[in-house]
């Protein structure tokens, strides 16, 4: 039998059959010439005047700046399809392979935090994205933010699901399971949400484009989504190396978007002023907030003691500082742009010389009863490890962490938080709101006929000079302000422990065994504390609340003795 021809129309050749949608794959040159006539599909519209939805400061000229990382969504949706079913497959065997027994319980009780905060940064960086449509007026760029928020969905949706497993399988899903209730109220989850609410408030491109693509994506998302998945993976944990190895695999088109705006901005000498303050405001509040929680997590949540493993230390030095800033930073001088090098170095020095990382999990144990996740106490092989990786840990952090293990177990005492430990509880920085552990750094400021107090100059300096409307003599109308009840002890200042962590819903399924606890004994009853423990308390009171009822001498004082307090949160000694 001859075989058939395929059916022509009239006066035309056949045609070639066009390919499935499903699996379907571009050459890079088709994807090219894709990418150019979408962007030929673009016009300025004549009928009527644009109105500006987001403003800014920026100014910007239609500079032809390109996107170099071509993308389209019809070779896009199935590189994604790609892998959703590698996470998805990963998910499907972990519970399969009976993961959940043998991961180590320290690190997924800190995973409650972590999951509860990190898709909300991943959905305010997609709604981030609209805000530079019509204030970035380059159609090529503008492509690549439409993808960027299509991934920043997909990010926070795989992040979701992730969770959901972790509840559904663990020994303990108390915490997962009511993280996001009281989001806005809680001990440690208003830092993430100011950190994250960055994107999407104020200037546009303060805050969508330097706040989120030039430093919080280029630079922190490699201690993120890189180092931490390692320390996961030690821990017995593959799930999360394989959802967020997948989130990471986006990030070079952000970063590649971040770029691109910033050097048309660049372009025009007058927006240097203000990338020079949006450049230190972004550098120091993602410092203060992504070390403050990656750095704890991957030094406090594990369980891995080999001498040979990275410290938070060691892999921020590697993949910040070199990698970053003297990568990518250091050669944007050469379009005379200033580089907030004091800033950088000075993080680095929070980190190795004034324990940052340190006090800040500190801080988070002190507050175990009000968090939803169980911590607890570091032991004699954590110490050894502390010790030989950051000389001196011992003396500065030793006692207070053998204080928590003995006070771990209700037995008529109270919970740390309450009991002399040599321990002054700290105040909260007004701006990125981790409190001011360091205490040497701590500064104050009088502002709208409040006292405020600040972890750092820099924090001051964002929010009494750069975070106003006007900055060094030039109107900046769009830049936000730091306003309410930002630090969490005033929310409930006067409150009964008890009726604090009942308001935030941190209770299990009796009714008064407290979601937290300070150790992960989950067997035995009488080693669980109980809200009856905590009504022996006296009340929570709001540092900044005392601090604006002191008198001016009163206030001199205390800041005079704060600043001689430390390390370790300890009082400042009489002969110092």
């Amino acid at each position: 039998m001859a075989p058939r021809t395929p059916k022509t129309t009239k006066g035309h050749w056949p045609r070639t059959p066009e390919p499935a949608e499903k699996g379907v794959t571009m050459s890079r040159q088709s994807v090219a010439r894709a990418h150019q006539k979408i962007q030929e599909l673009s016009w300025e519209p004549k009928y009527h005047e644009p109105v500006s939805q987001y403003g800014t400061d920026y100014t910007f000229h239609k500079a032809q700046k390109k996107d170099p990382l071509k993308q389209v969504l019809r070779s896009y949706f199935p590189m994604q399809e790609e892998k959703d079913h590698r996470v998805y497959g990963a998910e499907d065997g972990a519970i399969r392979g009976n993961m959940f027994r043998q991961v180590q319980e320290r690190w997924l009780e800190w995973q409650k935090l972590f999951l509860s905060i990190i898709p909300l940064p991943e959905i305010a960086a997609a709604r981030a994205m609209p805000l530079l449509f019509r204030t970035v007026p380059n159609p090529e760029l503008n492509n690549g933010q439409a993808v960027q928020m299509i991934d920043e969905v997909r990010h926070s949706t795989i992040q979701q699901n992730l969770k959901r497993i972790y509840m559904q399988n663990y020994i303990d899903p108390a915490g997962f399971n009511n993280s996001l209730r009281n989001f806005q109220n809680d001990y440690c989850g208003t830092i993430g949400r100011q950190f994250a609410e960055g994107f999407i408030t104020g200037d546009a491109i303060t805050a969508a484009s330097i706040y989120l693509t030039i430093v919080a994506e280029t630079a922190f998302t490699n201690t993120l989504f890189v180092a931490m998945p390692a320390e996961a993976a030690a821990n017995g944990d593959y799930l999360l190396p394989t959802v967020f190895h997948s989130v990471q695999s986006d990030e070079s088109r952000h970063i590649s978007n971040g770029y691109a705006t910033l050097l048309m901005a660049l372009s025009d000498e007058q927006n240097h002023q203000l990338l020079e303050r949006d450049l230190r405001y972004a550098w120091w509040n993602n410092h203060r907030v992504v070390d403050a929680a990656i750095g704890t997590f991957i030094e406090y949540g594990t369980k891995d003691r080999r001498k040979e493993r990275e410290s938070y230390a060691e892999m921020w030095r590697r993949w910040i500082y070199d990698d970053y800033y003297r990568s990518y930073l250091v050669p944007l001088e050469k379009y005379g742009l200033v580089i907030p090098h004091d800033l950088i170095e000075e993080a680095w020095n929070q980190i190795w010389n004034k324990g940052y990382v340190h006090e800040v999990a500190q801080f988070f144990a002190t507050g175990w009863l009000a968090n939803y996740w169980r911590i607890d106490p570091m032991t004699e092989e954590d110490f050894e490890w502390f010790e030989y990786k950051y000389p001196g840990w011992y003396d500065k952090y030793g006692k207070w962490w053998e204080n928590y293990a003995r006070l771990s177990e209700p037995n008529g005492h109270h919970p740390i938080v309450a009991e002399d430990v040599d321990y002054q509880y700290p105040h909260r920085c007004w701006v990125c709101m981790v409190p001011c552990l360091v205490r040497e750094d701590m500064v104050m400021a009088e502002v709208d006929g409040q006292w405020r107090t600040y972890c750092h100059e820099a924090c001051r300096w964002t929010d009494v000079e750069a975070f106003r409307p006007t900055f060094q003599g030039r109107a900046t109308p769009n830049m936000g302000q730091l306003i309410g009840k930002r630090e969490w002890e005033t929310l409930y200042h006067g409150w009964n422990w008890a009726d604090v962590v009942s308001d935030m819903g941190y209770v299990r399924d009796d009714g008064k065994t407290m979601t937290a606890q300070p150790h992960l004994k989950l067997g035995d009853q009488k080693k669980m504390w109980t809200l009856d423990h905590l009504r022996r308390m006296g009340p929570l009171l709001s540092p900044n609340v005392l601090l604006n009822e002191m008198s001016a001498e009163e206030r001199e004082a205390f800041r005079a003795n704060y600043v001689r307090g430390g390390p370790a949160g300890r009082y400042a000694r009489a002969d110092a």
